[in-house]
């Protein structure tokens, strides 16, 4: 089969079209010296041939049709249904035609068919169907198993990554300088937010060094950690920057790749002029059905490299990787946008 379809038969079929038609040879034509012999050995074989090819190649493309249609691990029950659903009749009606094409030319004898051979006949092809095609199953399982296998080696180190680069860019000198900065301002200034401040600096760390134990998180938790990590900025830009979350609590419970927000913020703080007289204006929202928008204004430093876009990749990489439905990058002259597509909380 084709790469996309995940198996390579080629041998298979050269092997087992060859053997099959062999077993079909012996058991229905070549088990006495009472039928008709006409044709010989050799050529009573290239008809079993024939027949076991016409089976062989119509089952192949109905386990083809399914595994495109339910190509993921966790939907083989589902898989093997219908597949099964599908060869057990396309099986019994080419078997059926055939044996009354035979009976109708009386190719092989002078008398019809009776009902038993029919029987017979579709029975022991749908034996031999059903052994070739939990061969195809079978295969294909331990593929997409050793996939899923490697893919979740690749998440776990891809989110093990994102998280390092991000629990190094928050503790960086230049990061803790500003943050400390900040604090002995809060503390001459007012005591009361100094203290919030370290626990919003708690906060974000708290959940940095608890995120490698998961590879996703509910919007919720997401939300409560970014709320934290803005507000670290709030208290030194001011009205300078902003964040309008206009997300419904319906949404709270889906789930994203944990550490999503964070870098998207982050870029946008990081690329653009933030002042209160050119305010950055950070939202995130959430379309019926189920795309969260994380979107700000754009006002680029003109004195900042193009940017490598690290943080999107990964992003990207980790949608991919849970074979969620891809991140979409949207911009405009005035705007940047950024569509994450929530995870229902069982999928994740």
């Amino acid at each position: 089969m084709n790469k996309k379809a995940g198996l390579k038969d080629t041998w298979f079929r050269l092997l087992g079209i060859p053997f099959i038609a062999l077993m079909a040879h012996l058991i229905f034509y070549n088990r006495n010296e009472s039928g008709d012999q006409r044709f010989g050995f050799w050529g009573i074989y290239f008809f079993s041939l024939l027949e076991t090819f016409a089976v062989w190649e119509s089952i192949r493309l109905v386990i083809l049709y399914f595994r495109r249609r339910f190509p993921a691990l966790n939907q083989t029950p589902k898989r093997i249904a219908w597949t099964l659903a599908g060869t057990v009749p396309v099986t019994v009606f080419i078997r059926w035609f055939n044996l009354w094409i035979y009976d109708k030319t009386a190719l092989w004898s002078e008398y019809p068919f009776p009902l038993e051979a029919y029987l017979e006949a579709i029975f022991v092809a749908l034996l031999f169907v059903i052994i070739v095609t939990g061969i195809y199953e079978a295969l294909y399982f331990f593929m997409k198993w050793k996939e899923a296998v490697v893919e979740a080696e690749e998440l776990k180190a891809r989110n093990l990554q994102t998280q390092l680069e991000s629990l190094k860019n928050q503790i960086n000198p230049h990061f803790l300088f500003n943050s400390l900065g900040s604090l002995s301002s809060l503390i001459l200034e007012d005591p009361n937010k100094a203290v919030q401040f370290v626990d919003d600096l708690s906060a974000v760390y708290r959940y940095l060094l608890q995120a490698n134990e998961k590879i996703s998180a509910t919007l919720r938790e997401e939300l409560k950690f970014l709320k934290a990590y803005f507000q670290l900025f709030k208290n030194r830009f001011g009205d300078g920057i902003s964040i309008d979350l206009r997300i419904d609590e319906a949404w709270m419970d889906y789930k994203l790749p944990t550490l999503t927000l964070q870098p998207l913020v982050e870029n946008a703080i990081k690329h653009n002029i933030i002042l209160p007289e050119k305010p950055l204006k950070i939202e995130l929202s959430v379309t019926p059905d189920g795309i969260l928008t994380v979107s700000n204004n754009l006002q680029r430093k003109n004195n900042i490299g193009l940017s490598n876009k690290v943080g999107l990749r990964n992003i990207m990489t980790k949608y991919k990787l849970m074979h969620q439905k891809d991140v979409e990058i949207v911009e405009t002259e005035d705007r940047f946008m950024v569509h994450l597509p929530l995870i229902p909380g069982g999928r994740a």
